[in-house]
Order: structure tokens, then C-alpha cells, then sequence
């Protein structure tokens, strides 16, 4: 579960890596630490010059907090911070406590958050309760449970605009009691809790690489992924292996030339030890869809002679059965998870070290645990090179997370995203134009109104093509924004700057477009919230309907298990069923559905997962199949599928396939299959991936490719503007026949009011 923080500002607050003791932890909370103007020992935040110590304005004894804010004050909020081991045990944990505002714009309140290794975990800001204006000492309190994954438990009070908040007198309990009275729980530590060296920072300042530098530090990424994954010490959890890249990295980026560098890495390799030899070692698999790929280690050019054989030898004395400590494979799925990678959300900004250090994570991942590996486009290695140099120099907050979405962009997944940070790619803005916009026929078209009152008004018509914005081309748009839209193929590109085309700053553009084969420049207005846009192109109105005597009607999007029997009933003297999958399924259907339109057991798909003992190698599980069920239903089955078709929906879209009487309807889909697997990232934000590989029976791929109908559909403008569903309408002429009277079509297909 990620936890979003308001306005990021409590996941980036700089906060002390020492935990406050029991003996002051009371003086602490009573603000009786400080004296003048500075904020009691021990607490922190910021941004500093809005924290203060007030010996005038009291709720209890000598002192209080205050947090004070202008229209000068930088960001958008104040934080203090406080933070404590969760060495305690209980079912709850409350933080309670005085507050007392004035002139506070937006809101005020204490916040709590319980951090596990690799985040946060349990959230509560008081935002809900919108304290604001002015008001005497009152006191609140916030609850939350005690989860067992915390590990630390941060805690202070928040103002979010400008105004001024004052807190005293807080409280810490555990189950109604003090803190310090709740009875203690030792919990497991790893090298991640023992090992702080480089908490407050990697030490490492520059802000740019020479081309030395670049291949050095290239290189160091590679051994340092490579020994991650294969050496056994590191393997086994006993380096913090983060910490072990910022100890080397300086020695690295000093490296003069190849020479220097291999000397230092070599020594650095030596400093692990060699692992002793293995009886039995791990043996590739035999079967496997993708083999490592590890020439690269044999490379005495690249490497030279020693690191080379070095690193052949680790290889070669993987102990087979060997656990992994920073990734594990999910049970009973197979896709990777990554439970102690740590995000670091308390280093902001960034400093380049821990910048490299999110770029060379999120690549060593990808290189051995990503099962479409193969099928990214372009030199992965030189994407890292690419990279390096742009991660470095980007030391703004903003800067930093574009260059990980270009960076993510160059997998080809549509998975793969920053889906917490969305807001900083382009266009940006909190206000939306009052329509949907779709991408049709190689053009973006207005395809609906999301205000029935707003969107007639705004100027645009339902089938007006999107020239030119503040005037700039749209296809010049496309090509700037496009380096930080991932996606698993173009279609799915053109969804997302589609959908995201009408944001941007609040206020009137102006936009010129084709309307019926006129060009116009008309004034629009971004007034609504930049809310998410309609993620479905099914049909309104029921789960089921009945569009005729002959045909029924089922879409995924609110589909509940419980009621397919029902349905299938109501359809069983039909001749033909269309299920609409232009969406994503609301629950999983594949065999509470499939099963009822195959006539014999029917295979549909085959899976990949990781190999834990053999880094970046795939090896092939066993074929799914379909297990008929009564009642099988008898008529054609019309699968509709889009670009909005993803992950579950392609993979139910497998499923029902199958069935000898269904035929797949509509346009390619997203092409991003398989269990989605997190992939956290310093600063407190993470990325997916498609954690395991989706093929057909066959072995043939759906990564990227998507699914391919068997009768090609897409919307055109004429049938936008006019109403149409294109695709259901030629899922119906699949049902009836060619025969069918085209008026009757149209009509059983046209959108209900």
C-alpha cells in the first residue's frame, strides 16, 4: 500500500536519524527543551526559517512550538518532525495534543506516519478535518493501528498555506498509555537498521560527469548490480549494499583512467572475499525462455584480466538453493518483489549520490528482473550511460523525477511509470477543459463532454480535432512530451497525451482546431479540477443488457462474480454475446467466465517467472487451460477490445478467446501483461514493471504487441460525432451475419441517454 503524503511535504522534510529517547521523550512533547528563538532539540523539519520556539504564547509550562507562514515562506507547507523506534507493541497509537491557529489559508494539524523498510505504511495528517482561521487551544488527536511492518514511527504537527499554528502539550500512547509504559517488542533488525553511515547523506558532491567519469561509473554499475544479485555476502542481506555504491562511488568517479578504475574495483571485489567453493552449485536451467545476459563479465577489454576473472568466479560458485535478501518472488505467482530496497524519502533534494544510486537500481532490476528484457528497444547499456550524466545534473526535485520518467520511458512498459508523480510530467496544471479527448484516426479528437452543462459551453464540439494549443502545433506537442509518457506501444502513448492534453494552468487558452473541415481558434477555458479522465469506452448504463431478443450485452467494468449465472441464464437463447473489455475488469473472471465458453479443456496461456539462483534468466512454467463448465453457452461470443485494454483485461481477453466461437473485436491493446511488481526508488516514490512474462499457448509474445483482433475496428470522427459505437456495431454484424439490415444495427448499438 503506498501511502500519499499532502503535498509530498512529509515525506522530504529533513528529519533527525536519532530516535528520541524515553527520559526526554516527555520534555520533548511538552516543548520545555528550547529556550529563545530556536525549536527544541531533537525536533526538526522545515523549511527551518518557519519553525520557532514562542516562551510568550503557551498552552502549559514554558514553552510551545509555532509554525509560522507568509506568502514568502517557499513551498507549500511547514512540517515538525519527530521520530521514534517502533520498539513497542500494542493494537493502536495515538498522538494527542493542544493546537491553537490563527489566519491558517488552508489547513492545520498533526500528522503521524509508521515507516517500514521500504516506506511508509500507515498515514494520518488530519486534512479531513479542515482545521483553518482562528481559533483558541483545543485538543485533537489522531489514531493509528500499529502495524507489524513499521519500523519507525514519525510524528509532529503540520500547516499547509500560510497562517500561523501553535503546539503543546502533546502525548504519545500505545493502547491509552504512555509510551514508555507500553510493553517492548525486539524486532527483527537487518543490516539496514545496524548500518547508518550514510543516512544524512552519500557524502558525494558534483553536479556533472566528465565522459571518464560516465564510462567509470557505467562500469561500476554493472559490478554492482552483478555482485548484488550473485555474490553471497551480499546475496545473504550482510552488506547494506546501497551504502557499499556510496563507499566505492567516490573512489570511482577519482579513477583517472581504465586502468585506476579496474585497480579500484578489484580491490573492492577483494575486500567482499571470494566465495568458497560450492557443492552443488546452481546450473542454468535448462529450459529457459531468457538466458542472462552475462558475455559481458568475459569482457578482459572491458573489465581487464582480474576483475573479469573475478566476477567469472562468483558466477561460477553460486550455491544452489541460495536465498536472495533485496528480492524475493511472490508465492503462488512468481513475480518479483523487492522488500528491502529502501526509498529514503527524508533525503530531499537529492543529492547525486543517492540520484545515481535510483538510476542504477532501477536498471540492475530491470536487467534481471524484468521477463520482457529482450524486448526493450535499443542498448540498455547505453541507456545507462545516456542516463548517468542527466541523473547527475538533475538537483532540482522536479529535475529528478523527469529524467526517471524518461528514463522508465525507454523499457517500453505501460506498467512502468511514477504513478505518485504524474502531476510533474507535461502538460502541468490543476485545471481541465470540461471535455474528454481521444486520440482517432492519427488525430486528437474531442470524443465527449465529462460536464453535460460546462462542455457544450466551453466552445468545443464532440468530433472538433485539436490543431494547435497556445500555438503550438499539437504533433509538435506529442513529440516534447512523448520522452516521458512510458508506454508498452504507440497507441498507448497517444491514450495517455490524449487524456492528459486538456490540463494545464487554470484560465482560458486558446485552441485551434479543424471542425468538419474548417479550421477556427476558439478561447477555452480550464476551470474544473484536473481530475483523472474516463479510463473506459464501454457502454453506458448496465453490467448486462439485452440489446435485443438475439443478442446480449456484458461488460467487465462492473462485472461481479456472483451474478455471472444469472446472466448467463438471461443469455443462454441468444445468439450471440458481446462482452465489452474496453475498460478493466471490476473482479476476476477469467475462469468464473471462460470456463462457461469453452467446450473441452482449452489451453490459453503460458507464464515466465524469475529464476532466484540464476539472475535474468526466465524459465517457463506450466499452460494455463480453460475447464468447461454448464452451462457452456452456445452462441457467438464478440470480445471488444482498445487502448484502454490492459494487464487483467488482456490477459481475460486471452482467456475468452479461446472459446471456438469468439472472435476478438476492436483495435490493439496496451500491450503490458502479467503481475504488476513495485519497484521502490529514493525519494519516497516507486515505479512498476510487469513482473511476469504472458504468452500464448504457442509461446507467442503479448508484451508491447497487445492483443490483436481478428476483425480490425477503430472509431473514426464521422461515427464520434455522430454518436456511433464503431466497434459494437461491427461486433454485431460478427453475430447476425452479413445479412443483418444495417439500420437495426446501428440502432441496437447506439449509446443509451
Amino acid at each position: 500500500m503506498r501511502i500519499h503524503v499532502i503535498a509530498a511535504a512529509l515525506l522530504v522534510v529533513t528529519t533527525s536519524t536519532a530516535p528520541a529517547q524515553d527520559r526526554n521523550l516527555d520534555s520533548l512533547l511538552a516543548f520545555e527543551g528550547a529556550s529563545g528563538g530556536a525549536v527544541i532539540r531533537e525536533w526538526s523539519g522545515g523549511p527551518a526559517w518557519t519553525l520557532h520556539f514562542d516562551s510568550v504564547v503557551v498552552h502549559g509550562g514554558r514553552g510551545a512550538a509555532r509554525l509560522e507562514r507568509d506568502s514568502a515562506s517557499s513551498g507549500s507547507s511547514s512540517a515538525l518532525t519527530l521520530r521514534v523506534p517502533m520498539s513497542f507493541k500494542g493494537q493502536r497509537i495515538e498522538l494527542r495534543g493542544f493546537l491553537r491557529t490563527e489566519n491558517v489559508s488552508d489547513f492545520a494539524g498533526l500528522w503521524m506516519r509508521e515507516d517500514g523498510p521500504t516506506g511508509p505504511v500507515q498515514f494520518d495528517n488530519m486534512r479531513n478535518r479542515g482545521i483553518k482561521g482562528t481559533s483558541g487551544w483545543t485538543e485533537y488527536s489522531i489514531t493509528l493501528p500499529l502495524d507489524g511492518r513499521a519500523r519507525a514511527l514519525y510524528f509532529g504537527v503540520l500547516l499547509v498555506g500560510e497562517g500561523k499554528v501553535w503546539a503543546d502539550d502533546l502525548q504519545l500512547l500505545v493502547d491509552d498509555k504512555r509510551i514508555h509504559r507500553a510493553p517492548r517488542e525486539a524486532r527483527d533488525t537487518t543490516i539496514l537498521d545496524t548500518d547508518q553511515e550514510f543516512a544524512s547523506g552519500s557524502g558525494i558532491t558534483l553536479s556533472s560527469l566528465t565522459a571518464v567519469q560516465v564510462e567509470n561509473v557505467a562500469q561500476l554499475g554493472l559490478v554492482w548490480g552483478f555482485l548484488k544479485y550473485h555474490h553471497p555476502r551480499v546475496a545473504a542481506g550482510e552488506i547494506h549494499w546501497d551504502f557499499e555504491l556510496f563507499r566505492v562511488l567516490s573512489r570511482v568517479l577519482a579513477a583517472a583512467d581504465r586502468d585506476a578504475l579496474h585497480r579500484t574495483l578489484v580491490q573492492w571485489v577483494d575486500s567482499l572475499g571470494m566465495p568458497a567453493p560450492c557443492h552443488p552449485c546452481a546450473e542454468p536451467p535448462n529450459d529457459a525462455q531468457l538466458r542472462p545476459d552475462l558475455d559481458w563479465i568475459r569482457d578482459e577489454a572491458l573489465l581487464g584480466s582480474a576483475l573479469s576473472r573475478q566476477l567469472q568466479e562468483i558466477y561460477a560458485r553460486r550455491v544452489a538453493g541460495n536465498t536472495q535478501f533485496y528480492v524475493s518472488l511472490v508465492p503462488g505467482v512468481g513475480n518479483p518483489a523487492f522488500p528491502h530496497e529502501l526509498v529514503y524519502p527524508y533525503q530531499h533534494p537529492l543529492d547525486a549520490g543517492y540520484r545515481i544510486l535510483a538510476l542504477v537500481r532501477l536498471w540492475n532490476i530491470i536487467e534481471y528482473w524484468f521477463p520482457y528484457r529482450n524486448q526493450i528497444e535499443g542498448d540498455w547499456s547505453a541507456a545507462l550511460r545516456e542516463f548517468l550524466p542527466r541523473i547527475v545534473a538533475a538537483s532540482s526535485w522536479d529535475a529528478y523525477r523527469l529524467e526517471l520518467l524518461a528514463f522508465i520511458t525507454r523499457i517500453g512498459d505501460t506498467h512502468a511509470n511514477l504513478w505518485s508523480e504524474l502531476a510533474v510530467r507535461p502538460p502541468r496544471g490543476s485545471c481541465s477543459w470540461p471535455v474528454a479527448v481521444r486520440a482517432i484516426e492519427g488525430t486528437i479528437t474531442v470524443s465527449d463532454y465529462t460536464d453535460t452543462v460546462s462542455g457544450p459551453a466551453s466552445g468545443l464540439e464532440i468530433g472538433d480535432v485539436i490543431e494547435a494549443m497556445d500555438g503550438h502545433p499539437v504533433d509538435s506537442l506529442i513529440a516534447a512530451w512523448s520522452p516521458f509518457y512510458s508506454a508498452s506501444n504507440r497507441p498507448t502513448r497517444l491514450r495517455d497525451i490524449a487524456r492528459a492534453l486538456p490540463r494545464g494552468a487554470c484560465g482560458e487558452v486558446p485552441v485551434t482546431i479543424d471542425r468538419q473541415g474548417r479550421l477556427r481558434t476558439v478561447s477555452v477555458a480550464r476551470t474544473r479540477p484536473a481530475g483523472a479522465p474516463p479510463r473506459t469506452h464501454d457502454r453506458p448504463g448496465a453490467t448486462f443488457q439485452l440489446l435485443s431478443p438475439d443478442v446480449a450485452y456484458l461488460k467487465l467494468s462492473s462485472i461481479h462474480v456472483q451474478d455471472l449465472p444469472g446472466y448467463l441464464r438471461q443469455a443462454a437463447e441468444t445468439r450471440g454475446l458481446v462482452i465489452d473489455i474496453r475498460n478493466y475488469p471490476s473482479e476476476f473472471v477469467v475462469f468464473a467466465l471462460g470456463s462457461h465458453l469453452v467446450d473441452e479443456p482449452t489451453p490459453f496461456a503460458r507464464f515466465t517467472n524469475g529464476d532466484l539462483h540464476n539472475p535474468g534468466a526466465f524459465t517457463w512454467g506450466p499452460t494455463v487451460t480453460l475447464q468447461p463448465q454448464q452451462p457452456i453457452y452456445k452462441g457467438k461470443v464478440a470480445i471488444l477490445v482498445d487502448e484502454v485494454s490492459q494487464s487483467q483485461a488482456e490477459y481475460t481477453t486471452m482467456a475468452l478467446r479461446a472459446g471456438p466461437r469468439a472472435v476478438v473485436v476492436g483495435s490493439t491493446t496496451a500491450g503490458a501483461d502479467g503481475n504488476v511488481s513495485s519497484i521502490p526508488l529514493p525519494g519516497g516514490i516507486a515505479t512498476m514493471m510487469s513482473g511476469i512474462g504472458v504468452f500464448y499457448p504457442d509461446e507467442t509474445p503479448t508484451q508491447r504487441i497487445g492483443i490483436v483482433p481478428d476483425v480490425v475496428v477503430t472509431p473514426t470522427i464521422d461515427g464520434i460525432r455522430e454518436g456511433r459505437d464503431e466497434v459494437l456495431e461491427a461486433a454485431l454484424r460478427q453475430i447476425l451475419g452479413p445479412d443483418a439490415d444495417e439500420q437495426t444495427i446501428r440502432q441496437m448499438a447506439r449509446r443509451p441517454q
